[in-house]
């Protein structure tokens, strides 16, 4: 499985404990993933279509996450983002899945294997029956991101996808949308 630029921001939340990143989540309540992700679906290529604002990709108006198996059944994790000058930044990292989760809920690491507290959280909170996108957050409210296969995913499924978010507690109005650097 692929995890790609939306593990970016995963990293983000190991390496922003440092940093202070509003929580945009109104709710406390257990945050609720989807049953279970086909690993072999998920990976491959994923548009980031809205994020929430975070020091990590200042700048970038448009990014990619790229996830991929590897043998020892971790994923790896590229997440490139163009800037407004052209300018590519890649950030590359490894993700493992928690245990009891059937996929949903990830632990994303983009910092040396040697600094052990360096995970964020990647839990997979809707996706689209065909794989063509997704909603993914921290429990925190600190991250969310919507991704999909598409660069431009139809407005009925962003809708379908900002309402799930909403139904979670999540703000949607502080969401950047692709095209918009922040």
């Amino acid at each position: 499985m692929k995890l790609g630029y939306a593990l970016m921001p995963l990293s983000a939340l190991l390496l922003g404990a440092c940093m202070s990143q509003p929580d945009y989540r109104q709710t406390r309540a257990e945050l609720a993933t989807v049953a279970s992700v086909d690993l072999d679906r998920y990976v491959g290529k994923w548009h980031e279509i809205a994020r929430y604002p975070n020091w990590f990709e200042r700048g970038c108006v448009t990014a990619m996450a790229e996830y991929a198996q590897l043998p020892d059944g971790k994923i790896s994790v590229k997440n490139s983002c163009t800037k407004e000058n052209g300018d590519i930044d890649v950030a590359e990292g490894k993700a493992r899945v928690v245990d009891g989760s059937n996929g949903a809920k990830l632990k994303v690491k983009f910092a040396p294997s040697w600094v052990p507290f360096a995970e964020g959280d990647y839990w997979v909170l809707h996706l689209e029956p065909d794989y063509s996108a997704v909603l993914v957050g921290a429990p925190s409210g600190k991250y969310l991101w919507i991704l999909a296969r598409d660069p431009e995913p139809p407005k009925a499924t962003l809708d379908r996808i900002l309402k799930k978010a909403e139904e979670l507690g999540f703000e949607t109005e502080p969401l950047v949308y692709a095209g918009n650097p922040a």
